[in-house]
């Protein structure tokens, strides 16, 4: 897997998760609340008196936000399409922000929707919309920009000359980059991200008690650490080692090439290393995504660190290169 298509799956991941999470509570939520609703729900309210003047049935209210997502869905991986083929870089930073910021939007429209008019008799009697929107345009906002830094990390990657023996020429400048990511952690992390966004949604929407809507921090959590290890990037320049992990390239571990002994390829497996991610065992410390080829290096104080990423024999021929020169 080469670097720009071990970030094309990752990406694919985020995006699959992200969408079908959306619509799925899209739908769910009306229909979760569905006892404690008017037979139609207040959908529109009007800008100078705030009341509501335009209502939907129920299955309209779930099924109409739904519809749009998945027309703006399928509309931007289209987009998302054409710019991979194109191999423009800079559009991915806008499909993930829109659908971070489309989605949310969606979200908080559908939670505040169903607070509005919840425990009424009829939907003209709903609640303002005033302060939900505003909360709902705060938090799109962050999540387009949280998702537009995501999307836009991808590191420039130095041209692939003719390296057959990767000698590094005096005052030349050679990299050497590799990405893997593990489509399970992937997946793990978006189930669990759906469970805290669905509880915050129900809180937000007085479905549920504050209480019970804490319930959204040990999966956000869970969510934020398993994504963070689902994906690493190994990166070997002038400046030593670096690994990196995540979307957003953190937390990473450097190692300067002076503290670096030597670098080597090794065939690991998880039951090998205690299973899969941030390993520790007999063989050192082991970023642990799919079995097979691992760059490992041993540091000057004799310990080992090992990442599961493609093309490690050539990272490893050019960590040694770089050591040597290092060293005369």
């Amino acid at each position: 897997m080469t670097d720009r298509a071990g970030r094309n799956s990752a990406a694919a991941w985020g995006v699959t998760g992200w969408v079908s999470g959306v619509l799925v509570l899209l739908v769910a939520l009306p229909l979760v609340a569905g006892s404690r609703l008017p037979d139609r729900l207040a959908t529109h309210w009007d800008a100078d008196s705030g009341r509501p003047d335009s209502s939907m049935p129920l299955w309209a209210a779930s099924l109409f936000p739904a519809l749009i997502w998945a027309v703006a869905a399928v509309t931007v991986a289209l987009v998302w399409r054409r710019a991979r083929h194109a191999s423009s870089g800079g559009a991915g930073g806008w499909v993930g922000a829109t659908l971070g910021f489309g989605g949310a939007m969606l979200l908080g429209g559908q939670a505040s929707v169903v607070r509005a008019n919840l425990d009424h008799a009829d939907w003209r009697e709903a609640d303002s919309m005033t302060g939900y929107v505003v909360v709902t345009l705060v938090a799109a906002t962050v999540v387009g920009g949280v998702a537009l830094l995501a999307s836009r990390r991808t590191p420039v990657v130095a041209p692939e000359a003719d390296r057959p023996t990767l000698e590094v020429p005096a005052g030349e400048r050679v990299v050497w980059l590799s990405r893997t990511s593990n489509p399970w952690l992937h997946a793990t992390a978006a189930a669990t991200g759906v469970v805290a966004v669905g509880a915050v949604l129900a809180g937000f929407g007085g479905l549920i008690g504050g209480e019970a809507a804490l319930l959204a921090g040990p999966f956000a959590l869970a969510s934020v650490l398993v994504l963070g290890f689902a994906s690493v990037q190994a990166r070997v320049s002038a400046r030593g080692l670096e690994v990196a992990f995540g979307p957003l390239g953190w937390p990473a571990r450097r190692w300067a090439v002076g503290d670096i002994a030597s670098a080597r390829v090794e065939t690991r497996t998880p039951s090998q290393v205690g299973g899969w991610g941030y390993r520790l065992s007999g063989l050192g410390t082991t970023v642990m995504l799919r079995s097979g080829e691992c760059l490992v290096i041993r540091t000057g104080h004799g310990k080992d660190f090992a990442v599961s990423v493609d093309d490690a024999e050539r990272g490893a021929a050019l960590m040694n290169s770089l050591n040597a020169q290092c060293s005369s």
